[in-house]
């Protein structure tokens, strides 16, 4: 076995979507993961907590990255600026690795309740981040959580085009939060 390989974590998760894939989510087991990779099954959980985590590993960096982002915009920016340049902080978590695993790992996640869930979590665990940073910055708590949900769906919808179209993730969502951000103002002023 190829345990020692500086891929191992790549090489996991091709090994997870395949499986996944051809037997199912919950038809597959870590120990499979690991066999198919070339690994074992103590370096799988060196790697992630739980089979689930193979799929929405690397949600603490980008946790960082949101944060680091806001608190590291210009004192000046408005809460949506600073939200903008945390997606930009987290576009080097988007790699053609990820580009090339994403669509078969949106089919995994949509094909099981558990794992919509958790990713929705994951969601909801981004806006908290950006929440906290906003408020840190001084921004109300209203605008903090309208900011930061508005965010949320950017970096959705950016993912997706990303996904189709590839590029620069950081313009792809700079260009989501700017679409998005039209939008909601766009009904207020319809109201």
């Amino acid at each position: 076995m190829g345990r020692w390989e500086p891929d191992a974590r790549d090489r996991l998760v091709r090994a997870a979507l395949d499986l996944f894939s051809e037997q199912g989510y919950e038809n597959t087991a870590v120990a499979q993961i690991a066999e198919r990779a070339g690994l074992t099954k103590s370096t799988y959980f060196r790697h992630f907590r739980d089979k689930r985590e193979v799929l929405f590993g690397g949600q603490d960096e980008i946790l960082e990255l949101l944060a680091g982002g806001i608190a590291g915009a210009p004192a000046s920016a408005g809460a949506l600026v600073a939200v903008e340049a945390a997606l930009v902080a987290i576009a080097v978590t988007f790699t053609e690795e990820r580009r090339a695993n994403g669509p078969r790992r949106l089919a995994v996640i949509a094909s099981n309740d558990e794992l919509r869930e958790r990713d929705a979590l994951k969601m909801t665990g981004f806006a908290a981040a950006m929440v906290d940073a906003l408020k840190r910055r001084g921004v109300s708590e209203l605008g903090a959580e309208v900011a930061a949900e508005l965010g949320v769906l950017a970096l959705r919808r950016a993912y997706s085009r990303w996904l189709e179209a590839g590029g620069d993730f950081a313009e792809v969502a700079r260009r989501a939060l700017e679409e998005v951000s039209a939008t909601a103002a766009a009904l207020e002023r319809a109201e």
